[in-house]
């Protein structure tokens, strides 16, 4: 009998508009019956329309082969391969610059790879540079968590610095820029410096303020005395002196130099009582460096005449400046300032919230690094901003894990099914359908086992496949078919608390086929089901702001959960996959422990997991939701 139920199984395939595993000849009667219906109702409609005949439809496409992606694809042609042209470097040298004062988000992987991997695919290097030119916001645990990403993601700096490793030498060149009447201590408000710059809609000639006019002697005193604290913030800057004139706005005079005194700096304590301003320190720090190729977005695109402006006036290396288009998704909110309101609020757990698009919020929930990088590859890079809503991110990662993730069974919502003529037998089942090389392992088929609340109804009907009062449906891997006999209640609630059945030896070829867990090896775990959190697709322009479009049920949890023996091995055998920064066996957090969870979803294990208790959370769908195509 144990024999028997392991035997001549067919090849199930998904069918995606109902989630069920059938054969290859039920799938394709199913569409050609749904292509049937579909051309019937477009004819009927065709036919209802009023005016001339309608043109002869296009035939479809042909469905092209999935060709695997080239992961250096978007350097070898596009955006970044004309940047290289055109300043053609031997020894290529980037760099990836945050500031140290918040968690990074989905946008910045974007930059990530860019920097990173323009300077791997060229032979070159990559700084890791933490801007750290403001005390007041920067905190250790953000450097922490930003060199962990980028680690993350496979790549691994050539070197970590810091803006703050240069503090005196950008202090000695402000001094020589002084000393060169290049620089003015001013001591003017905001009211007055909006004046200067042409004003409200730029509606006078702009000019520059009578501080300009100072001699150097008495700049370079003012300057030495900011340093030394003789001013409170705010009460005078070192202003560079450009070029008013200028149509651009970064030639107006720009801060160089503002007085910090309220926080000591991370790494020089209180050194310090006067800090760089960004367009100060970033072209500097860049020339310093020895960077060939400073990539940034192009919300810096203005700022590329400043910074040519000041790198040429004290006369130092010269790196070059491009910008590309950054990416944005909508459907979510990445600033910082919403994201503490709904920690603070308590809408999510925190920054790494499965259901936020910071990187450790994208990390924890179980997406893949590589599954980042191509999705970012895929799109290419250009001068034009990207913004995507977060359901095409998804489909990408759905595609990866896909390829790269075993399967497994997991009853989110589990019954007890006795079958009644069964023996207990072990079954052997392949990791993945498409992947030999992902290997198999044995699950034991017990008399009792377990099914989703979802895939029994009291009640048969004819569009409904799966179990039911004296209805047969398979068991994924199973032989037989199973049929049910008997089924009893809770009382009180209403639920179905157990299903009685028996093998059902006369049906060959079942319709349908479910998931099932034995009682054997399984475990209970704990998963969480992360929607998205927001409504609607612009969550800022709804009437009251973004907490206004919570999606009350943004995560489902089932407690009571039941998944599969096999989980043991995967997790053993993790990272799957092993890519990027989880490059080998062993290498990887709770999150590179992923599955594919057959006929529910893709889940990776949570770092709220112990030794007596699993937790999971869902990466993505199988499909994606038919409403967001």
């Amino acid at each position: 009998m144990a024999e028997e139920i392991t035997q001549n199984m067919p090849k199930l395939q998904l069918d995606e508009e109902t989630g069920e595993m059938v054969s290859k000849a039920e799938l394709k009667k199913r569409q050609q019956k749904r292509a049937k219906k579909a051309a019937q109702e477009k004819a009927r409609a065709e036919k209802a329309a009023a005016g001339p005949a309608p043109a002869k439809p296009k035939a479809a496409a042909p469905k092209a082969e999935e060709t695997a992606t080239d992961p250096e694809q978007m350097f070898k042609v596009g955006w970044l391969a004309d940047v290289y042209k055109e300043r053609p470097e031997k020894d290529v040298v980037t760099r990836f610059p945050p500031e140290p004062n918040g968690f990074l988000h989905i946008g910045h992987a974007k930059a990530i790879a860019i920097n990173f991997g323009f300077a791997k695919y060229h032979g070159g290097v990559c700084y890791l540079r933490f801007d750290d030119t403001n005390p007041e916001k920067e905190e250790e645990k953000y450097f922490t968590a930003i060199k962990d990403i980028v680690e993350w993601l496979g790549f691994k700096p050539y070197k970590i610095t810091y803006s703050s490793d240069n503090f005196q030498k950008l202090y000695d060149l402000a001094e020589e820029m002084i000393k060169m009447e290049k620089a003015y201590v001013c001591s003017c408000n905001d009211t007055e410096i909006k004046l200067q710059r042409g004003g409200e809609k730029g509606a006078h000639e702009r000019y520059r303020c009578a501080h300009a006019e100072q001699t150097a002697e008495d700049n370079l005193q003012k300057f030495r005395d900011m340093r030394d604290g003789k001013y409170k913030p705010k009460e005078v800057f070192l202003r560079m002196k450009q070029d008013i004139t200028d149509g651009n706005p970064q030639m107006w005079d720009l801060a160089a130099y503002r007085i910090k005194t309220d926080q000591p700096h991370h790494r020089t304590g209180w050194d310090w009582k006067i800090y760089p301003t960004y367009d100060f320190t970033h072209c500097l720090c860049d020339s310093f460096e020895g960077i060939t190729h400073s990539l940034c977005t192009t919300e810096f695109i203005q700022s590329r005449v400043s910074y040519e402006w000041l790198n040429r006036t004290l006369k130092v290396y010269e790196p070059m400046q491009r910008e590309y288009g950054r990416l944005n998704l909508f459907g979510t909110v990445l600033s910082k300032r919403k994201i503490m309101k709904l920690v603070e609020e308590k809408i999510v757990r925190d920054w790494d919230d499965p259901r936020l698009y910071t990187l450790i919020g994208i990390k924890r929930r179980g997406v893949p690094p590589g599954a980042i990088l191509e999705f970012i590859n895929e799109l290419g890079v250009t001068t034009n901003a990207t913004a995507l809503p977060v359901h095409r991110f998804e489909q990408s990662v759905r595609k990866y894990l896909e390829k790269t993730t075993p399967r497994l069974m997991l009853i989110l919502d589990p019954i007890p099914v006795v079958v009644e003529d069964a023996e207990p037998a072990d079954i052997e089942i392949p990791f993945s359908p498409k992947d030999p090389k992902m290997g198999s392992h044995i699950v034991k088929f017990t008399p009792t086992i377990y099914i989703d609340r979802s895939d029994f109804r009291e009640e048969d009907s004819k569009d409904y496949f799966r179990l039911a009062p004296n209805k047969s449906v398979g068991l994924l891997n199973v032989q037989y078919p199973i049929k049910a006999t008997s089924f009893t209640k809770d009382p009180e609630t209403g639920k179905v608390t157990e299903v009685r059945a028996v093998f059902d030896k006369e049906t060959k070829k079942p319709k349908t086929y479910i998931s099932w867990v034995g009682t054997e090896g399984s475990k209970k775990v704990e998963a969480r089901v992360h929607n998205q959190l927001f409504k609607s697709e612009k969550p800022e322009d709804v009437d009251g702001g973004f907490l206004n479009d919570i999606n009350p049920d943004s995560e489902v949890i089932y407690r009571d959960a039941i998944i599969e023996s096999g989980f043991d091995e995967v997790r053993r055998r993790a990272p799957w996959p092993e890519a990027a920064g989880e490059s080998e066996l062993g290498k990887g957090g709770p999150e590179s422990v992923r599955f594919q969870a057959m006929r529910v979803a893709y889940f990776a294990l949570d770092s709220d997991t112990t030794e007596d208790k699993i937790v999971l959370n869902r990466i993505v769908s199988l499909k994606e939701d038919a409403g967001k195509k």
